[in-house]
């Protein structure tokens, strides 16, 4: 390719023609970042729920590392599940070392402070307005989080959507963990970057292209239902540009 116009015309054909190459490595990031969503949702929305309501000697400590695991470097979580998964580690008997078990486990680990932290912070808000009337009703810590949970389950859905686009476009960790493999552990963004060093513009291109229309798509949906939530009255959450 000699121009930057005829590298994004044929990353344009490469998508527009379904090249098998460029959509199985989008099939495998969705895959991957889905099944990580969904067990670090599972695991977080539960934590932050009781976080939200619980008191107890050191919270504040806590919520202090909490928030700050939420700017940890996607590097330095690639780097902990390595030495987990290797041969030497405490995981090692696995042999989930550069697979698709180990992308999953290291956007896992990376999304779940996300999703404890908003939905603490969610569930803590809403307790202030409501909690004491379901306390009065004699609902237990874990009762009252599960409640006020449910009772904010559209704002929570909204954080899933945003941990989702967190996970998504993730590099780092799964570079780290994964090895990159073709076929096997390879997905969108590592692809850009080795596509890009190889010279490969139009793949690189045509997989960024559909990077960020998955995270366009995220974040208007998560736009939509803040309007939608503003019409019924709901207060809003405030996770615009979080997706990615």
């Amino acid at each position: 390719m000699n121009t930057f116009s005829e590298s994004v015309a044929t990353a344009l054909g490469l998508i527009a023609g379904a090249d098998p190459t460029l959509w199985s490595i989008v099939a495998r990031s969705l895959a991957v970042s889905g099944l990580a969503c969904l067990i670090a949702c599972g695991a977080g929305l539960l934590l932050g729920a009781w976080l939200g309501v619980a008191q107890f000697r050191g919270r504040g400590a806590l919520l202090t590392v909490l928030n700050t695991l939420l700017a940890l470097p996607s590097v330095v979580v690639g780097l902990v599940v390595y030495l987990l998964l290797s041969r030497s580690g405490p995981l090692g008997s696995l042999g989930w070392l550069f697979s698709f078990q180990a992308m999953v486990l290291a956007q896992s680990v990376l999304v779940l402070p996300v999703v404890t932290a908003l939905t603490r912070q969610a569930v803590e808000d809403v307790d202030r307005s409501h909690g004491e009337q379901l306390r009065s009703m004699g609902a237990g810590t874990a009762l009252r989080g599960l409640l006020l949970a449910w009772d904010e389950r559209y704002a929570l859905l909204t954080i899933v959507i945003a941990a989702f686009g967190r996970a998504i476009s993730e590099v780092g960790a799964v570079m780290i963990v994964g090895g990159n493999i073709d076929g096997f552990t390879r997905v969108m963004t590592t692809a850009i970057a080795l596509e890009t060093s190889k010279g490969d513009l139009p793949l690189a291109l045509g997989l960024g292209i559909v990077l960020l229309g998955v995270v366009l798509a995220l974040n208007a949906l998560i736009a939509w239902m803040r309007r939608w939530r503003l019409e019924r009255g709901d207060r809003p959450l405030l996770l615009e540009g979080a997706a990615g």
